[in-house]
């Protein structure tokens, strides 16, 4: 997420941090280089401008000129015009008093608008709500089909009607909500390949027929500023209540994030950041900034993980460290909760300073494939007393997962090592670092942490 525009800004600030003193001249300097980083990003000319000069008032002040730390300063100004940017909060859904609350979905064909709008409903339900989804979609091939297979993934029943057309649709599945108890709606609408009269003229019939509490634009944040451009268009016919962000775990450069919202002045409330129904966050302005400028996001981290974590297992599996039991068996439990946080290249990105290791982008989440599959093809014996693995028991396993005989044994090996670590730390003799538990989390073959 934002790599290339992370990368560059890290430059920036590295060069700045190496004058010895902060002056009028290396602030200019330094100011010019972001300009170039935020237009290479595909960000909105005025915007930028803007940004560039809001950024040049607060670093020109006594107090950073003055400051010990300079570049500290600097960095924080950065930090604090990028949330400013991006709208310094996060604002969720707004709910109506009266269920159902009805949320309308628009945007371009191809932006995500069917999947965003089932990890949506799912995100909901995860909160405790009770949604529905509205297949609205009468143009495009197979867009009623699409919902119905991600409504029926995420056990969320879709409202279906290919008979009527699209105004109709909505007012009969908004009723079909309030008969079945259902306290969300939300409506996938058809999109284009570009605006044009007959779409917009479709979504304003909805919306006027159903009067949502909601209307979410969504846009391909990898379309940069025709992003932006598309927006604003929809935005002075719908005038919507807010923006999403799909595609954010793309190769995307930025320049829809950092310009959307002053822009259109909505704010960004859901990002998309990968391809699985759960990959859905809300939009943090102030954890966006922390990751762009390589510094992490580890409350973002912390709620993934408590997603995933069972408290239960987790109080057994300290129990089993403290006694030194920790088996194959929890290790698997412990990978799988992991794969499930998302690609790992972007759990990792979450961490301070992890961003700075080398090969973290090329984390290959194939590798942790490749040692669940070792690991499920041995016996629950093995799994627990790993000691009693022969070579005998090492070949079958090599063949049972496809794996070399190599790999296994650098598996074993390493799980013995964290084994003899986890030991240690229960008797205070020793620390676990970072590097090692990246090693063996990924077994060692050909983990870039190895």
């Amino acid at each position: 997420m934002f790599d290339n525009l992370t990368e560059k800004f890290e430059g920036v600030i590295k060069k700045l941090r190496g004058h010895g003193k902060i002056s009028e001249e290396n602030i200019a300097e330094t100011l010019r280089e972001v300009r170039r980083v935020l237009l290479d990003a595909d960000v909105n000319y005025k915007v930028a401008k803007k940004f560039i000069e809001d950024v040049r008032v607060r670093a020109l002040g006594k107090d950073v000129l003055q400051s010990i730390t300079p570049g500290q300063q600097f960095v924080k100004i950065l930090n604090d015009e990028l949330i400013k940017l991006m709208g310094e909060t996060n604002t969720g859904i707004s709910f109506a008093p009266t269920p159902p609350t009805v949320i309308l979905v628009a945007g371009l064909q191809g932006s995500g608008k069917t999947t965003f709008s089932a990890k949506l409903a799912h995100y909901l339900k995860s909160k405790g709500r009770i949604p529905l989804l509205v297949a609205a979609d009468i143009y495009r091939p197979a867009a009623m089909d699409q919902l119905e297979t991600l409504g029926k993934q995420t056990e969320i029943p879709v409202y279906i009607d290919r008979d009527n057309d699209a105004v109709s649709i909505t007012k009969d599945a908004i009723k079909h909500a309030r008969e079945n108890a259902r306290d969300v709606v939300i409506i996938d609408t058809a999109g284009r390949m570009h605006i044009d009269e007959k779409m917009m003229d479709e979504v304003e019939g909805i919306r006027d027929a159903v009067k949502p509490n909601e209307i979410l634009f969504v846009v391909d944040s990898m379309t940069g500023q025709d992003a932006v451009n598309t927006a604003k268009a929809f935005h002075d016919r719908l005038n919507f209540d807010g923006v999403v962000l799909t595609k954010l775990d793309g190769d995307t450069r930025g320049g829809a994030a950092l310009s959307i919202r002053a822009v259109v002045e909505k704010p960004i409330k859901f990002a998309g950041v990968g391809e699985r129904i759960e990959a859905l966050e809300p939009f943090y302005p102030d954890r966006m900034a922390s990751r762009i400028l390589g510094m992490g996001d580890i409350v973002t981290l912390v709620e993934k993980a408590q997603q995933q974590v069972d408290e239960k297992k987790a109080l057994d599996l300290e129990k089993k460290i403290r006694k030194a039991e920790f088996t194959f068996e929890d290790f698997l439990d412990q990978l799988q909760q992991l794969k499930n946080m998302g690609p790992l290249s972007d759990v990792l990105s979450m961490i301070p300073g992890m961003n700075k290791m080398a090969n973290v982008k090329n984390v290959d989440d194939g590798e942790l494939v490749r040692v669940e599959a070792i690991i499920k093809s041995m016996t629950a014996e093995e799994r627990n007393k790993p000691q009693i693995i022969n070579g005998s028991r090492r070949r079958r396993i090599a063949m049972g997962s496809g794996a070399t005989v190599q790999e296994v044994n650098r598996l074993l090996k390493q799980f013995t090592e964290m084994q003899k670590m986890m030991k240690s730390m229960t008797r205070g003799k020793g620390t676990m670092k970072a590097k090692n538990m990246m090693k063996g989390m990924g077994g060692g073959m050909r983990m870039p942490f190895g």
